[in-house]
């Protein structure tokens, strides 16, 4: 894979648990670098976002250590105290100001740091290290992800390359999970933030596993520009062409998935209804549990888009459903209608399940992601921490 110039990853088992796997993880621009980021709107949010969002220059971070399988949510001020002394003496072996350093963590919320295996490591660790690259660095923040997430693009002469985490407790409210972008395209810092923006609004914003927001979101971009200038709107596409292979590959892999979903809603007054209606139908448990089981029930997309009650613009007779490309509402004849679910039918039976829907109100338009609800999600879920 063709990776970003002037990166640095180090990754390794910190004793964040005892299956010897790679927890811990610094990713860093080896020259200084412009950064672009957005966190979780949770009310609960841990000590690292906070840390991040307030302490932080932001515009000059030049990468971020992760702390894997420990989220330090809900952990007082000794959690608070944890994060910091984890960032500044990262910062300090990378011979960087603790405030260009930025800190996650992702993992089990109300357990605090085991500090003892962490300062070890610590300890142990001298600058450089050996680079384990983006792909390592993917590997290492994962926590229930069954693989790990990578994904990368060309822009003229400049790389643009995300990895991310997350498969569950996904209803992102910013951006979401863990995703970090790093590129070698040289961007003023406002037009980053801006692109930036753009974009995880309709990548990492669209996505929905099952509706639960995390405390520990975060999304950050890091551009070098060692492969000098490059032309906004190229690195806009290629940033949104990484962030949206991200997504799928997020919601195909979302706990005990087994089906992307994929909303497209056209015809709504703006963007906003449109992607109102698209959350609300993939959001749906009956309409994921209809996916999973191939079952042709198009009623439930129906049902979900009478949901929005407050869209009283939103009139039946305007609404068009299709599956696959098979249109199901407005209704055909009766005699139709067996061949028709049997072609629904098929298309669930696939792998990638695509649902439009038309408003016939105005031309704004969205697309979501998400999965099927399988037994898999509830046991995982029901035995995370035993």
């Amino acid at each position: 894979m063709t990776t970003p110039q002037g990166f640095l990853v180090h990754t390794a088992p910190a004793g964040l648990a005892d299956d010897g796997r790679d927890d811990f993880t610094v990713l860093l621009s080896t020259v200084p670098s412009v950064c672009a980021a957005v966190f979780t709107q949770s009310r609960f949010a841990g000590p690292s976002v906070v840390l991040c969002r307030e302490e932080t220059r932001l515009a000059a971070a030049r990468g971020v250590v992760v702390v894997a399988r420990n989220a330090n949510v809900a952990t007082g001020p000794e959690g608070d105290r944890n994060a910091r002394e984890v960032r500044r003496r990262t910062a300090e072996i990378a011979g960087l100001p603790e405030d260009e350093l930025l800190i996650a963590s992702t993992g089990v919320i109300g357990k605090q740091y085991p500090m003892v295996d962490i300062r070890t490591h610590l300890d142990s660790l001298s600058w450089p290290p050996q680079d384990r690259g983006l792909e390592g660095a993917a590997e290492a923040i994962m926590t229930t992800d069954t693989h790990s997430k990578i994904a990368t693009a060309r822009c003229g002469d400049a790389t643009v390359t995300g990895i991310a985490k997350g498969v569950g407790m996904l209803e992102p409210d910013m951006a979401t999970l863990l995703t970090f972008f790093a590129t070698d395209a040289e961007l003023p810092q406002p037009e980053l933030d801006r692109i930036f923006r753009r974009v995880m609004d309709v990548t990492f914003n669209a996505v929905s596993i099952d509706t639960d927001t995390s405390t520990s979101d975060t999304a950050a971009v890091f551009a070098n520009g060692l492969a000098g200038p490059v032309d906004a709107a190229e690195f806009e596409r290629a940033l949104h062409e990484v962030a949206l292979t991200l997504v799928r590959m997020i919601a195909k892999d979302g706990e005990g998935a087994g089906k992307l979903i994929e909303i497209r809603v056209t015809g709504a007054r703006d963007t906003a209804q449109a992607k109102r209606v698209g959350k609300t139908v993939v959001n749906s448990p009956l309409v994921k549990t209809a996916v999973h089981g191939s079952d042709p029930n198009w009623g439930r997309v129906a049902m979900a888009i009478g949901k929005c009650q407050d869209d009283t613009d939103i009139v039946p007779e305007k609404v068009s459903i299709g599956f696959g490309g098979t249109d199901v509402y407005p209704a055909g004849s009766a005699e139709d209608d067996s061949l028709v679910r049997k072609q629904i039918a098929d298309h669930l039976r696939g792998d990638e399940v695509l649902i439009s829907i038309g408003l016939g109100i105005g031309e704004g338009e969205f697309t979501v992601y998400g999965c099927d609800l399988t037994p898999g999600y509830v046991r995982l879920n029901s035995e995370y921490t035993t």
